[in-house]
């Protein structure tokens, strides 16, 4: 069963331990040929017996030889790579221009601190709103997609200018970095075949990501009712610890993001499939980010 939140749902993935989508030739138009070279035999979501959302997609591969490599077609109704680059570009595009304005219209002086935060603050609220409302629809929406990447620009150029300005000095660039290098890093693994994304990897991302989300939230608790620092899991030498575990988690979650783009251009997925692309890239992006600079944050605190 897929979830139909892009977030938390991979398309694609077969059901052994073998390269998901790799050496196979993906029909979007039709059945999965039943062999045994064909990771898909059985696991295929997109073949018509388990309801194939790109079935009929006039613009998906027809005439497809087992073995060989997935062409692109002639036509631009179907999602290709030039398509989710593009969307992406454009959101993070919007994303980094609302952070640099409220970095520059939002001082985090003394005087100006409580009120920069507070709208930080609410800015990322309204973005966790409209990326929840994002997830749950059948189909991409353009506007919304955009609009959390405004309001998600608005917290992160906030909370990066308070830990440049008042903790560390260098510490957005530095984030900013470190979240290109485990972009490229996770980017050369996965095309050389170094990261095996199947179903197993699925499972254990997942499972790994809701605990490590339910011991934060466990922590937020104690640290909302009893003050301080919750449980530590988010300062000091722990909070460094699962700071880098989140960053790995990140790291696994762009593989998918990888995964999920291939298998979409592969069975043909139509072309606004690529701003739910954009969408999983952007959020994933903005997790790693933000574990970087809480890093950074806490390793010159400790100084």
């Amino acid at each position: 069963m897929r979830s139909r939140n892009p977030v938390f749902s991979r398309r694609g993935f077969s059901r052994d331990s073998g390269y998901a989508g790799f050496n196979t030739a993906p029909q979007a138009g039709g059945p999965a040929v039943a062999t045994q070279g064909n990771p898909y035999a059985q696991g295929n979501p997109y073949a018509q017996p388990v309801g194939n959302p790109y079935a009929q997609n006039p613009y998906a591969q027809q005439d497809v030889q087992h073995g060989a490599p997935p062409q692109a077609p002639v036509t631009t109704g179907r999602m290709t790579i030039d398509d989710v680059v593009l969307r992406t570009g454009s959101t993070l595009g919007v994303l980094v221009l609302t952070a640099a304005l409220s970095w520059a219209l939002l001082p985090v002086d003394d005087a100006n601190l409580s009120r920069s935060y507070g709208i930080g603050i609410g800015a990322a609220l309204i973005g966790m709103v409209l990326a929840f409302v994002q997830a749950f629809k059948r189909k991409a929406s353009p506007a919304l997609i955009l609009s959390y990447a405004a309001f998600e620009g608005v917290f992160l150029g906030v909370i990066s200018s308070v830990v440049d300005n008042r903790i560390a000095s260098g510490a957005a660039m530095q984030a900013v970095l470190g979240t290109m290098a485990v972009f490229v890093g996770v980017l050369v693994a996965y095309k050389a075949g170094w990261i095996r994304v199947n179903r197993r990897f699925y499972g254990f991302v997942m499972a790994a990501a809701l605990g490590f989300i339910l011991l934060m939230m466990v922590n937020l608790l104690f640290a909302v009712f009893g003050g301080g620092d919750g449980l530590g899991f988010r300062s000091g030498a722990l909070g460094v610890v699962f700071g880098v575990i989140g960053v790995i988690l990140g790291a696994c979650f762009l593989a998918l993001d990888f995964k999920q783009v291939e298998d979409g251009i592969a069975y043909g997925a139509p072309r606004e499939e690529a701003w739910l692309a954009a969408f999983g890239l952007t959020l994933t992006l903005v997790w790693i980010y933000l574990e970087f600079l809480r890093i950074i944050a806490i390793l010159n605190s400790s100084d």
